[in-house]
């Protein structure tokens, strides 16, 4: 059969592949520590009880209609209200777009921004930023960041890139990593994208900042900072995504939006209404209740990053001992999101059976089958099939199926050889 060349060359999502086989395993009865997605376990963490509330409410009032194509006005000033209080930043609700979670959003950025060709600059790792320029033909630049600065782009090495680029995206706290960016170094890269923009003549296409900012919440000791509020000039530049999905454990909610220059949203929103990438109007009505109600939105955070935090914390503290004995294994202090970075040095080893460990995803098939761990190797995320670091997400399980699984992780490494 005859597809489009786009189709043709598409490539499927490493995560999705990993968890398939992970959830072929459980079904046949295999214990599989998933530290793969990005989702939660809604029995460990349910989402906020007036959420729940307010989204039957929604139903029981037949509000299954379809909604306004930019979403409900009163969750777009919910939103409106929400940013100013909690961030300090002045968006009208004209200025923002409700979605289908985050993705629609994410796509409809580049869409509105990039014509075939044009630059797009993003770090490695980051997530699915390297499909997005694939699904726009964009001309992709990825800049390769290291652990010494916790996997995060620094200004220098941005900087040689920028020129004649049209979209730099970046995400704070990062998926795949939970690092974030510190206020110097977030503006030592808005200093940069003024000063190009600066440079361009009257009519020349800007370059904008798509800043994901979707676990500004789930913070643990160190704050958040946004181009906006550190530099008013980079309103005109930035277009933010955030929504419910991580901060109020609602990945299936399927509620997110944007906000940026008007100009932008409104041909976003064009996009978006010939897609219909929606999101429900109960459940936008729902979060408009929630949203506004700031006393039980900052209850449910802070308990659920307290309990996230400590999850993460326990696998952190589990490497760092299989460190301390010898293995060869590290991981980066968690400070936000759902994630730790880890590494696994064992790329060349020979398993038990006689073969070879010759690139991370070899490692991950190892440790599921060996361990009942499964991890996402960085290769997911735009970095070499050598690099052996991986993205464990510690949503999925409680704190004693974390514990638990670290011997098994051990076990298995101690024996390659």
């Amino acid at each position: 059969m005859k597809v489009s060349k786009l189709a043709q060359n598409l490539i499927g999502s490493e995560i999705i592949k990993i968890g398939n086989q992970v959830n072929d395993m459980k079904a046949s009865g295999a214990t599989i520590a998933n530290l793969t997605i990005g989702d939660l376990d809604s029995d460990i963490y349910p989402i906020p009880a007036l959420l729940k509330e307010e989204i039957t409410k929604a139903y029981r009032n037949n509000l299954t209609n379809y909604p306004p194509a930019n979403g409900l006005l009163s969750l777009r000033k919910a939103v409106s209200e929400d940013l100013k209080t909690r961030w300090n930043l002045d968006y009208s609700p004209d200025e923002i777009l409700i979605a289908g979670g985050s993705r629609p959003l994410i796509y409809a950025s580049f869409r509105t921004i990039v014509d075939d060709g044009d630059k797009v600059v993003y770090p490695v790792p980051s997530w699915n930023n390297n499909h997005y320029s694939y699904l726009t033909h964009a001309q992709k630049v990825e800049v390769e960041s290291s652990p010494e600065n916790n996997f995060l782009p620094t200004a220098e090495e941005l900087k040689p890139h920028l020129k004649g680029a049209v979209l730099l995206a970046l995400c704070s706290p990062l998926n795949p990593t939970g690092t974030m960016f510190s206020k110097e170094q977030l503006s030592e890269i808005c200093e940069l994208v003024i000063e190009e923009n600066n440079s361009r003549t009257e009519g020349e296409k800007p370059l904008y900042l798509m800043y994901d900012q979707i676990y500004a919440m789930l913070t643990f000791g160190h704050e958040h900072f946004n181009p906006v509020s550190l530099f008013p000039e980079m309103k005109k530049y930035t277009i933010y995504i955030d929504g419910t999905s991580k901060c109020f454990a609602a990945t299936g909610i399927r509620v997110g939006w944007s906000f940026g220059p008007q100009e932008v949203m409104d041909k976003m929103k064009s996009l978006l209404g010939h897609i219909g990438a929606w999101a429900p109007k109960p459940e936008q009505q729902a979060v408009s209740v929630f949203l506004k109600d700031s006393g039980e939105v900052d209850k449910f955070v802070a308990d659920f990053k307290t309990k996230i935090s400590k999850s993460l914390q326990v696998l952190h503290d589990g490497i760092q001992e299989l460190k301390k004995r010898g293995l060869q294994v590290e991981s980066i202090e968690p400070m936000g999101a759902l994630y730790l970075t880890i590494e696994l040095n064992y790329l060349g080893k020979t398993t038990p059976e006689g073969s070879k460990i010759n690139d991370s995803s070899d490692l991950v098939f190892y440790l599921i089958e060996e361990a009942g761990v499964a991890l996402v190797p960085f290769s997911a995320f735009g970095n070499s099939r050598t690099m052996p670091w991986f993205r464990a997400s510690v949503g999925g399980l409680s704190v004693e199926e974390i514990s638990a699984m670290i011997p098994r992780l051990e076990a298995a490494l101690n024996r390659l050889s």
